[in-house]
């Protein structure tokens, strides 16, 4: 089967960095599915992966944590689903990617695809629609009650994949007041129309922009990229006794910053239930199910902006490199095997 993949962690403009390679086909075992993959998504992990993660001599790295496509096979325990079956699905981490004409993910993690999409507008979202849900109800402890409370959300970094449907989510979800951040027109747009209903510059100060559009101080708070550089406005603006919430791997991060606040402190990584096999890893499959009833039924919409055509090496080169600019706005999508 074809698939790209790397064998050394090499900067892109590295001949070796991304190759277009063939190997073996998989086959499904235990709750194992076996999954045509038709789209594919880029994420900044797949970025960080190629460049931190090598793997062992001699040995291929698949990368690609977004996909949709159709079940050619199932293992011998699996039960959620049949061949034929369009499905989408984040995977996990720690096995090989959706970058590959086929791919193997448990059963557990993976939900039908919306039947309203197409396959490139689904691989857009289940990584980053995971990740902003388990964000939300999960580590954050929202409720799902669209009844206003007078209490709101701001989101950091609210034009990217997970900001975009962090917002939507929250809007169409939950009683707060939404405040996202971006820095560019263009990029402020983008989260006015997933549904802010206040946008910020993140490169100006938080607490003034506040003060001036007189908003109180958000119970909640999200930062989805660069956290170490904004914490300290962070800190000043939140309000006590508040949940500040983040997914990113800052270069350093004082968490006794947070203690005159009575702060907590919420970690998410989407991938921890496949990673560590946990007694709710199910919970995935419920998620993605009623994130395609949600968008069946027009309440959210897919965050794919651009389609950089089949999935190659060139392609997911050009992929890799707008998001290493830090300018990528909502997702990358490719479709296709050339």
């Amino acid at each position: 089967m074809k698939a790209i993949a790397y064998q050394k962690s090499l900067a892109l403009d590295h001949p070796e960095s991304l190759l277009d390679i063939d190997l073996p086909e998989p086959v499904a075992q235990g709750r194992d599915i076996l999954v045509e993959v038709k789209a594919v998504s880029v994420n900044p992990v797949d970025t960080k992966v190629r460049l931190g993660m090598a793997p062992a001599q001699g040995e291929w790295r698949v990368l690609g944590w977004d996909a949709a496509g159709i079940v050619r096979s199932i293992g011998p325990e699996a039960t959620l689903f049949k061949p034929g079956d369009r499905v989408w699905y984040a995977g996990s981490i720690a096995r090989a990617g959706s970058n590959s004409e086929l791919q193997l993910v448990d059963e557990r993690i993976v939900g039908k695809m919306p039947q309203t999409l197409d396959f490139a507008a689904a691989a857009a979202l289940p990584l980053t629609s995971l990740t902003a849900w388990e964000m939300l109800f999960d580590r954050l402890g929202l409720a799902r009650d669209r009844n206003p409370n007078g209490k709101s959300l701001l989101i950091i970094g609210a034009a990217g994949g997970v900001g975009s449907i962090l917002t939507q989510l929250a809007r169409q979800l939950t009683g707060l007041t939404v405040i996202g951040t971006a820095s560019r027109p263009e990029t402020q747009q983008w989260v006015r129309a997933m549904g802010a209903h206040y946008v910020l510059n993140h490169h100006q100060p938080l607490a003034d922009q506040f003060t001036q559009l007189d908003l109180s101080p958000p119970e909640y708070v999200v930062s989805l990229t660069h956290t170490d550089e904004h914490v300290a406005q962070i800190v000043a603006v939140i309000a006590p006794q508040g949940k500040f919430g983040l997914i990113d791997d800052p270069k350093s991060f004082d968490i006794t910053l947070f203690k005159r606040k009575s702060i907590s402190v919420h970690w998410e990584l989407m991938f921890t239930r496949a990673l560590f096999s946990t007694p709710d890893m199910i919970a995935q499959h419920h998620i993605l199910s009623e994130m395609a009833q949600l968008v069946d039924a027009d309440t959210l919409r897919t965050t794919a902006n651009e389609n950089f055509g089949p999935i190659n090496a060139a392609n997911l080169k050009r992929a890799h490199a707008l998001i290493e600019s830090g300018l990528a706005r909502g997702k990358i999508v490719l479709e296709g095997f050339a």
